[in-house]
């Protein structure tokens, strides 16, 4: 029997049980025995690990390589960049509007809007001035891997109905020549808060959609079983539980993160990574920003765990930043490299984009090297603050910038999307 996404939230005490539940049964055993070990969210319980990686971040204001140009200028604080198969390009603003790029030329119509009650607008009128507040709002899109013949895109956003609490859900439309239409809900019931919302959508080597899920500064549901916050969800296109998932049941595919906010898979190996916001103020500690390799049914540690421990039971990060505050959002391999946008609120060190080589040694990725792109590491950024990565299908690579939402400083035709080109 198939659980709906409604009763999973009332437990595992409902419903008919399959054969398979036993492993949904060790599942919360295993959380209780954190719980009954004594690993609270005390300061002095917390358990904190070094960095995993052995080098150390160098600084490039000035990138030999490839020529930087500005794309599309005057967004309002873009948030996801997804290009269709005919090489138009789609970008979601976080105030609610979904605009069309074409020939490098943004479209002043949007293709759609909604309001900060989750409603779809009709009217162009309506597609401005639109917030949410805060870190919510139009976040992540992802287009069908069938989109020519099943034309869907796929939207997570924040909403507040009235009389309730704000939340997350992802929504389908029916892209047609006159716009984009409602279709359905896929996933809902995600919490939302004026803070880690999460937010990334993408589709996966297998089909399948994978949505990045914060715990909304309650830090304890990034640990529980009985909340879609401070995971790392997966279903299928129409919204469905895959029989694979590691829970029976259940849309989780991994716990214990903080507030993940970009998601791409290796072109060669099909591994699945992620980027996580570390601690900023919780039990005394600040940084441990992350990039993470995810394990189906991975537990990724918040808030039992910082850094890299090695402790049993979780999954220790790729990357930590213990000492310097790195952001990371959108993340993306590029020409062999993985570049990761991060955001910050000081510039010189935090707002760069980073590009890492990797090895690949019997099956455990090893980091050669960190490179923070555009900035000095004193206190000049070129570009700001960075929230999105995507390789597009041209072969550059294209950057959104996030310095109109409040915490940036504004540069001349900001907010933009950056196109990255190597000339080599």
């Amino acid at each position: 029997m198939k659980y709906s996404i409604a009763r999973f939230h009332n437990g595992y005490s409902k419903g008919t049980w399959t054969s398979n539940s036993l492993q949904g049964l060790c599942w919360v055993f295993l959380i209780a025995l954190f719980w009954w070990a004594g690993i609270s969210l005390s300061v002095a319980q917390v358990l904190v690990g070094p960095k995993p990686q052995k080098v150390e971040d160098q600084f490039l204001l000035k990138v030999p390589g490839i020529k930087v140009t500005s794309w599309v200028e005057n967004l309002n604080v873009p948030w996801s960049l997804v290009f269709f198969p005919d090489g138009k390009a789609m970008v979601s603003e976080r105030p609610g509007r979904i605009r069309i790029i074409e020939d490098g030329i943004l479209i002043p119509e949007p293709l759609a809007c909604f309001d900060n009650t989750g409603a779809l607008q009709n009217s162009l009128a309506a597609c401005f001035g639109v917030e949410v507040g805060g870190e919510g709002g139009l976040m992540g899109l992802a287009l069908h891997p069938k989109f020519e013949t099943q034309p869907y895109l796929y939207i997570m956003h924040t909403y507040e109905k009235q009389g309730s609490e704000r939340t997350n859900r992802v929504v389908r439309l029916l892209i047609k020549p006159d716009g984009g239409h409602f279709d359905r809900v896929i996933i809902s019931g995600i919490p939302g808060g004026k803070y880690h919302n999460g937010g990334r959508l993408a589709f996966g080597p297998d089909g399948l959609l994978y949505v990045t899920t914060g715990e909304v500064f309650d830090r304890k549901i990034a640990q529980s079983m009985d909340s879609l916050g401070g995971k790392l969800l997966r279903v299928t296109p129409d919204g469905d539980i895959p029989k694979d998932n590691p829970i029976p049941n259940s849309p989780i595919y991994s716990l214990g993160h903080r507030n993940m906010q970009g998601i791409t898979w290796h072109p060669e190996t099909g591994e699945l990574f992620t980027t996580e916001h570390g601690p900023s103020g919780e039990f005394g500690l600040s940084n441990f920003d992350e990039v993470n390799v995810i394990t189906a049914g991975g537990n990724y540690g918040w808030p039992l765990v910082v850094g890299a421990p090695k402790r049993s039971g979780f999954i220790d990060p790729l990357l930590s930043w213990p000492k310097t505050t790195t952001p990371p959002t959108g993340l993306a391999f590029w020409r062999g490299d993985l570049m990761v946008a991060t955001l910050g609120f000081s510039a010189g060190k935090a707002q760069s984009l980073l590009r890492i080589k990797l090895e690949n040694k019997v099956d455990q990725w090893q980091v050669k090297k960190i490179e923070r792109l555009f900035v000095d590491g004193e206190n000049e950024s070129i570009y700001g603050r960075l929230r999105d990565v995507v390789s597009g299908p041209d072969g550059a690579l294209y950057v959104l910038t996030s310095n109109r939402d409040g915490r940036g400083d504004v540069r001349l035709g900001d907010d933009k999307i950056l196109r990255i080109e190597a000339l080599q």
